[in-house]
């Protein structure tokens, strides 16, 4: 088994990822997200990239970094959120969009990893996921110009299934809690989000790990090294707040602040 000394710079680990690629990215929002891998990604000219993740950050933080550059061409998620430049790009025609129940791209991704091809799933029967019609891509006007078309459904114990498909992703870039020298993975509370099934479904998956440890306890690993190529230690311990809030001040508290 490859033990891991985690002095992989960011930069070396992404350097083969080739124009092109289907590339799977863990995090929600920016929580979990692998900022460092995508910043070095940016830096490494990659472009025309295949994108699978649950949304695409933010502008101007992780993916969002990649749009504003225009290095996407597609994008596999389940929502488009509050990123402006996401929206725009997408109404502008210059990414082609595959929108994806939640549930549903994890299970994808997850299946991907674990070596079936296709499953069946209620979720979506009967909406235009499963009848087709919704847009895949926009013309110069703003307005559909290439739409989804209908998904083989099936009856099961009387429920309709949708048929969907695995996905196999040529990289998947990570971001873990901890990590051990052979490669072993764990996620910290939230950020565990979409990390293990994007690290499950990567032919190549590359993780960067904010804390390296000689060895996880077999009890604390959501993703055996087993699945892990490459192995990167964090070079910073600032993590960004997609949206700060503050609770309202009261009383003295507040008189203080004031």
């Amino acid at each position: 088994m490859t033990r891991h000394d985690y002095t992989l710079s960011a930069a070396d680990a992404v350097a083969g990822i080739p124009d092109g690629a289907v590339l799977a990215v863990g995090g929600f929002g920016i929580c979990g997200t692998p900022l460092e891998l995508l910043d070095a990604l940016l830096d490494a000219g990659t472009r025309e990239l295949h994108v699978v993740a649950n949304n695409c950050g933010v502008d101007g933080l992780g993916l969002g970094k990649l749009l504003g550059a225009r290095r996407l061409r597609k994008v596999t998620c389940s929502y488009i959120g509050q990123n402006r430049e996401f929206a725009s790009q997408v109404l502008d025609g210059h990414i082609e969009l595959d929108l994806v129940p939640q549930g549903t791209l994890a299970e994808r991704m997850r299946a991907g990893g674990a070596g079936i091809g296709a499953f069946y799933t209620p979720t979506g029967a009967g909406t235009a996921v499963a009848e087709g019609g919704l847009p895949r891509r926009y013309g110069p006007d703003h307005t559909p110009s290439e739409l989804t078309g209908p998904k083989e459904v099936r009856d099961i114990d009387g429920v309709p299934h949708v048929l969907e498909y695995a996905i196999r992703a040529d990289v998947a870039l990570v971001r873990a809690y901890r990590g051990d020298r052979v490669g072993n993975l764990a996620y910290r509370l939230t950020a565990r989000n979409f990390n293990p099934v994007a690290a499950m479904c990567g032919r190549c998956t590359v993780a960067e790990v904010e804390v390296p440890v000689a060895a996880l306890d077999p009890d604390e690993v959501h993703t055996p090294a087993i699945f892990v190529t490459r192995v990167v230690a964090t070079t910073t311990g600032t993590k960004p707040i997609e949206i700060v809030t503050h609770r309202p001040l009261t009383g003295a508290r507040h008189a203080v602040g004031s």
